[in-house]
């Protein structure tokens, strides 16, 4: 048995979606890469676009330099570029697989994409939460800097007093005082 845990490391993000590529799938079903690839396009209809995506070249070489992917995939025949399955798309392969272990296994990936989301839907209220902290941070900051804004000029008064009125010494006489 494979935990769910070390099917969500297979699991990649590739425009969009989460999915698992075949190479993967097959090997979580007991069956090779070729044996499901066939069984898919014999099936061709059971696979719309948000069930299966067929990676690109570009993908492909992306995906082979990253550690992520197994070697296998690094000895792939170039013209034939993997497919990668959706949530929808791995049950579907076990429906037409139609074995024991593909049908066991279903369950396990299911799981696995499963705590994906969960774990994803987790991070976002994470997300969300910390932005509420910084916008009252923000809000708190700028009422410390508007006072602390007041100090400094406050002191800066203080550092440069007014010159003080003085009388002058002697007698002194108003000239222009009304009689």
């Amino acid at each position: 048995m494979v935990p769910a845990y070390d099917i969500t490391r297979a699991i990649l993000l590739l425009r969009g979606h989460r999915v698992i590529l075949d190479a993967e799938l097959a090997t979580l079903y007991g069956v090779s890469t070729k044996a499901l690839n066939q069984a898919v396009k014999r099936n061709a209809e059971r696979f719309p676009e948000d069930f299966m995506l067929r990676l690109t070249r570009a993908e492909t070489e992306t995906l082979n330099r990253s550690r992520i992917v197994t070697s296998s995939q690094k000895h792939r025949d170039p013209r034939f570029p993997p497919y990668a399955f959706t949530e929808h798309g791995a049950i579907m392969a076990a429906t037409i697989l139609n074995s024991p272990r593909a049908i066991e296994m279903s369950v396990f990936v299911v799981r696995a994409f499963v705590q994906l989301r969960e774990l994803l839907s987790s991070n976002k209220e994470l997300a969300r939460r910390f932005a509420q902290l910084e916008a009252r941070l923000d809000k708190k900051l700028a009422a410390h800097d508007e006072a602390i804004a007041a100090i400094l000029s406050a002191i800066r008064q203080l550092m440069h007093p007014a010159a003080p009125k003085r009388r002058g010494i002697g007698f002194t006489a108003d000239l222009n005082a009304k009689k």
